[in-house]
Order: structure tokens, then C-alpha cells, then sequence
């Protein structure tokens, strides 16, 4: 078996799921790929197998206890996760994904998800009723929207005897989420990454203004998706009520001219641009000082506003830029024209019939080699991370002096 896994600590926390059985082909898997795998088992899961089964497996031992203390007399919850790569929660029950959205803390396993800083992938398994519950699909986006990574359960014959989603997801599934975010770890160690996130609004008067659909997630999850990877992150961002990643620099603007001063005084600082935020073209020529009383009709003109992408492909430098282009018809062409007119290094094309300011989209991503990739809809979080591995795989080339 390759040891993919070689020199990565993962703590596996197994709940108390008819699928806890499976963690240990798991931790077989896991060890068997290089990595140090430490168990957490919950009080439930330790009533579908014995502790002294992932023990003897992964010759490390098993954690089950709130108030033990490690061999140097420190907490364990506190120091397991010091040196971890992973929290890997498989199976992932609903009580255990509740715990972890509301910041619940009254087992080891609760407790030890508030100490980690190392990435988290939960592996739900449940009846399928369960798993569709709005207060389980609730509680999943909120994790998600903390940088909790998620793998989907199967559907199949649930231990119910029902047909659904809720089996855990199959091993191979599970091991290549674990070894694609452990491959992600670090590689923008050094990056320097300025992400333009939301829409932006242009003023008519002093309540009403311009704007667009745009929610600003693509973008935010982007920003979080490179601070994950050691990027230092800046996040400027039209107007949103998105709460902000951590670790990462904000900087909150409103109109484009404020986007364009923000993004391009900052130019020198940065390695990478990726500008995901939905700029208004137009700006209304003047802005009234007093709200505008109703009429039958008025007429607006409307300014260009600048071209920050444009402008930066003419300082472009040594930076790597990625832009993006939201289109409801030719979306491949209308992309590639952007991208030659910009000088842009990649191009997100995005139908804006697809999850325009949702959760999920569907994407392709093309480079100025030609090349196509089209994604399947998939989550904002997914696309941002594949968004990423393009520009790691770019900014590698370039430094081994070949030709991207």
C-alpha cells in the first residue's frame, strides 16, 4: 500500500452510529498510509465496539475520557489536538453535529473539536429521516460555513431496512477527501492573496442604489480556502452580511471606485488576485443629496466604472490573476474573450443560472492554454478548493521554470 499518508497525525472520533464498525477499517486504511491515527470514541460509540479494537489496531491509545489527563499530566482535550493534521469524525452522528454547531463541550470528543485548529472532515451516518431533518441539514450548513469540511453519506439500505441517503459514505470516498485535504495543507505557504468578494452598490440618493444578486460567498469561501493553505489572505468585500473568516484581513468597501482604490493599492503587496466580486459596470452620474420624491418616470445616466481586473492585467507582473465571468448565454466564449482581453492567468466561468448567490454552483474553469475544466454543481467551498489547486499547480510551474 503507498504511504500516502506518511508523518500526518489524524485523530478519527468514532460516535455512537451502527456504522462505528467501519471506523476501523478506517484506522486500517489510515495506518496502513503512513499515518498516526489516535481514536476518540464517544460513550454510545463504545456500546457498538470496545475501545481495545482501535487500541490494539493503531498500537496508540484510545481516548474516551473528559477529565484524563495526558502522560505529562496535561488535559487531554486541550493538547490531543495540538499536533494533529485532521479531525476526521467517522461516523458523524446528528447529536455529535449538533454538539459541534452550537459549541456544546460536555464529552471529549465536543470538547476536543473547540481546541482543534487543524482542518475537520465529518462523515455523517444516520436514518435517512434523520439526515434530511431541517435541524441536521441546519446545523451541517452552519459547520460548513465554519470551514467544516463535509463528506456526503451514501444512500442505500439504511439499518432501518428504509432506502436513502444516510449510509456512510463508501471507504474510498472518505480516504480521498482525507488525503486531498492533507495534500492541500501549506501549499500557499509564502502566497500573498488578495480575494474581491460580494457585489457592490452605487448610490442613487441616500437610500436607494444599484446593485446586484451577488451574496459574496464564492468569494468568502475562496478567502478562507486560501487562509486554510497558508496563504496570507486579503478580503475585500462589498456589502454582506457573511461573517468573516478568521485569520485574514478584511476590508469593507461599498461603490467600485472604492473596490478599485482598495484592490490596486494594495497591488504590490500581493503574489495572487483572485477577483470573485460582482463590480458594477455603471454608476449612476450624480447621486442626489435628498431621497428622490416618486414620479411616473426618471431618467438615470449611468457612468462606467473602472476596470479593476483590466487594470491590474496591465500590472500584472510576476502575479498570478484569476478572474471571474458570470453569464447567462456562449458562457465558454464570452469567458475566453475575457480572459485574452484581461491577461488574465485563469477565468472562472459561472452560469448565473446556477446558484447565483447560493450555497452550490457550477462552474468551468479555463486557462489561457486553451483548456477547458468543467465541474459538475458542486458546493461554493468544493469549487473554491479546485480554484486553488489550479493556481498551486500554476505558481509551482512557474518556479520550476516551465511553461504553464
Amino acid at each position: 500500500m503507498e504511504r500516502s499518508l506518511e508523518g500526518k497525525a489524524i485523530l478519527l472520533g468514532v460516535t455512537g452510529s451502527i456504522a462505528a464498525y467501519k471506523a476501523v477499517e478506517i484506522l486500517r486504511e489510515l495506518t496502513g498510509r503512513g499515518a498516526a491515527v489516535t481514536a476518540i470514541m464517544t460513550a454510545s460509540a463504545q456500546r457498538f465496539i470496545a475501545p481495545l479494537t482501535f487500541e490494539t489496531l493503531s498500537r496508540r491509545p484510545v481516548l474516551t475520557d473528559l477529565f484524563a489527563l495526558d502522560a505529562d499530566k496535561r488535559i487531554e482535550h486541550v493538547m490531543a489536538p495540538e499536533q494533529a493534521d485532521l479531525l476526521l469524525v467517522a461516523p458523524a452522528t446528528a447529536n455529535t453535529i449538533a454538539k459541534f454547531a452550537h459549541g456544546l463541550a460536555d464529552d471529549l470528543l465536543s470538547a476536543l473539536y473547540l481546541s482543534c485548529t487543524c482542518p475537520v472532515l465529518l462523515a455523517p451516518a444516520m436514518d435517512r429521516e434523520m439526515y434530511s431533518h431541517a435541524t441536521v441539514q441546519e446545523n451541517l450548513d452552519r459547520l460548513r460555513a465554519r470551514g467544516v469540511h463535509v463528506v456526503e453519506p451514501a444512500v442505500g439500505e439504511l439499518a432501518s431496512g428504509l432506502i436513502g441517503p444516510g449510509r456512510l459514505a463508501d471507504l474510498p470516498v472518505i480516504l480521498g477527501e482525507v488525503e486531498a485535504l492533507l495534500r492541500r495543507q501549506r501549499d500557499c505557504d509564502g502566497e500573498s492573496i488578495l480575494v474581491t468578494a460580494g457585489p457592490t452598490q452605487e448610490p442613487l440618493d441616500p437610500v436607494r442604489y444599484l446593485s446586484n444578486r451577488s451574496s459574496g460567498r464564492m468569494g468568502f469561501a475562496l478567502a478562507r480556502a486560501a487562509r486554510e493553505r497558508g496563504a496570507r489572505v486579503i478580503l475585500v468585500t462589498g456589502p454582506t452580511s457573511l461573517p468573516t473568516p478568521p485569520g485574514l484581513t478584511r476590508i469593507d468597501v461599498t461603490t467600485a471606485e472604492e473596490m478599485h482604490q482598495a484592490v490596486l493599492g494594495r497591488l504590490d503587496e500581493i503574489t495572487i488576485l483572485i477577483m470573485a466580486a460582482a463590480v458594477g459596470d455603471y454608476r449612476p452620474s450624480t447621486t442626489a443629496p435628498h431621497k428622490m420624491k416618486k414620479r411616473e418616470a426618471i431618467t438615470v445616466e449611468l457612468l462606467r466604472n473602472p476596470d479593476i481586473l483590466a487594470e491590474a492585467g496591465r500590472r500584472k507582473g510576476s502575479r498570478i490573476l484569476v478572474g471571474f465571468a458570470a453569464e447567462t448565454d456562449d458562457l465558454i466564449a464570452n469567458a475566453r474573450q475575457k480572459l485574452e482581453k484581461k491577461h488574465l492567468d485563469l477565468i472562472v466561468a459561472n452560469d448565473i443560472r446556477v446558484g447565483f448567490g447560493g450555497e452550490t454552483t457550477q462552474v468551468a474553469i479555463l486557462d489561457h492554454q486553451g483548456g477547458v475544466q468543467e465541474l459538475p454543481e458542486l458546493s461554493k467551498r468544493e469549487v473554491a478548493h479546485l480554484i486553488l489547486d489550479r493556481v498551486v499547480a500554476l505558481r509551482r510551474q512557474r518556479r520550476g521554470g516551465e511553461t504553464p
